[in-house]
């Protein structure tokens, strides 16, 4: 379902072109003279008392905790979806191509 990933130009993305090469997923980023696009990314990483600001020193946080911090991210209820989760959709999506496939005999 992943086809593309945008990012703003921080030093995590340096080895963007393996993750492409290996994954096939596109990689884009955030123009720099384009204040709106990083603002906007922004916006979705700071929305929420459980996200570190940026600049954190993630080393103190587990796995679970790492896991629990993008889990929450990246299933808020989005406008652009009609105010429902990634997840949400994900799953109507495929329980839509699951009705509408033929059924095999």
């Amino acid at each position: 379902m992943r086809q593309s990933l945008t990012y703003d130009r921080g030093k995590e993305m340096a080895c963007h072109r393996q993750l492409s090469e290996r994954t096939g997923i596109a990689v884009y980023f955030c123009d720099p003279h384009s204040p709106l696009a990083t603002r906007h990314q922004r916006k979705h990483q700071r929305t929420g008392a459980s996200v570190p600001a940026k600049g954190t020193d993630l080393s103190g946080y587990s796995q679970e905790q790492l896991d629990a911090i993008a889990d929450e991210i990246n299933n808020r209820p989005r406008k652009t979806l009609g105010w429902a989760s990634p997840i949400e959709v994900y799953r109507a999506y495929l329980g839509k191509l699951a009705n509408d496939s033929p059924a095999i005999q």
